[in-house]
């Protein structure tokens, strides 16, 4: 990805030598001052006048960034950098993204935003309900699912594939230059950056497919499906993950067939969502562990401490030794 032309590096030094202008002139003020005078300007609050304008002229208010899920609000931040105070709305491991409920709180946070980045494809349509309520007429919202051209009934698990993901920050770096030009080169920088981290994550998915494709893995919802699909992997029972996705029980032929592919070992692996596993989810998982059949938990929600990058390659390392066991 090409950098943005931008003058921000003059500028920045035109500022600093402000600065030292500035801060020379003051304390040559202060130097000839005679000490009593000094302590009246100090009761008087000029010298604290003096200390607020030594800050650097070029402090900024930093551009307001509101996630719909965290792996999104990693990658805004990883493209914002100190230019951007990103808040993500789902943001634990330990939470059902599907029982997600908005409240106050995320209303007010999306009513201060310059920018929203959120999934779309009916997966978080309480953000597109309350983007509709919460009416701003300078906000930028960047959906993942439009600039994927993905729609209602789609695969939502978007974040699944490292293609749309260098999509959506390409789209957040000129959604920042957009409301903060004067760091626009600064953004187009970090976006490069971005681009470059993603290489490892490339040359691991190629890896694998290059190792296992073609090698048939079930699961219990189409979280990893997108994956799934770069890496080459066959994936079987999908009419089984979309019901359970959306919430409906899988019909019974369906769980047969799933059933039949665990007890006749038709698969390498079992793919399963650690954050939401209901009932039928858990009898496959049982029975897979019965069969000794490799069981992988994969998750909805970028887990605190690490970055999409780490996140993905190491449940990518999970599955490869899943796969690679006899």
């Amino acid at each position: 990805m090409g950098a943005y032309a931008g003058g921000g590096e003059a500028s920045s030094r035109e500022e600093v030598r402000q600065v030292r202008g500035l801060v020379q002139h003051l304390l040559s003020v202060l130097r000839s001052t005679p000490t009593p005078a000094l302590s009246r300007q100090r009761k008087k609050g000029k010298i604290g006048v003096a200390m607020v304008l030594l800050l650097p002229l070029s402090a900024h208010a930093q551009v307001s960034v509101v996630a719909a899920e965290n792996f999104y609000g990693d990658v805004a931040q990883q493209v914002g950098g100190p230019d951007a105070a990103v808040t993500s709305i789902l943001s634990s491991p330990d939470q059902d993204p599907h029982l997600f409920e908005a409240s106050a709180s995320t209303a007010r946070s999306l009513s201060a935003a310059r920018i929203v980045v959120f999934n779309g494809a009916d997966y978080d349509p309480w953000m597109v309900k309350m983007l509709r309520a919460a009416k701003g007429t300078d906000r930028l919202e960047v959906e993942a699912a439009a600039l994927a051209g993905r729609k209602p009934g789609d695969n939502p698990h978007l974040w699944y594939d490292p293609a749309i993901m260098r999509r959506v920050a390409q789209a957040l770096a000129e959604a920042l230059s957009a409301a903060d030009p004067a760091h626009k080169a600064a953004f187009a920088q970090r976006l490069d950056a971005f681009d470059i981290s993603l290489k490892p994550l490339d040359d691991r998915i190629a890896e694998i497919r290059q190792r296992h494709a073609g090698q048939a893995v079930t699961a219990t919802e189409p979280v990893f499906g997108l994956m799934a699909a770069a890496l080459g992997l066959a994936m079987r029972n999908e009419r089984f993950q979309l019901a359970v996705m959306n919430g409906t029980e899988p019909r019974a032929s369906d769980t047969a067939a799933f059933e039949a592919d665990l007890k006749t070992h038709r698969v390498r692996a079992l793919l399963y969502n650690l954050q939401a596993t209901g009932p039928a989810a858990k009898r496959l998982l049982r029975l897979a562990q019965l069969q000794h059949i490799p069981t992988v938990g994969v998750t909805e929600t970028e887990p605190a401490g690490t970055t999409y990058q780490a996140w993905m390659t190491g449940q990518l390392d999970t599955l490869d030794h899943a796969l690679s066991l006899p």
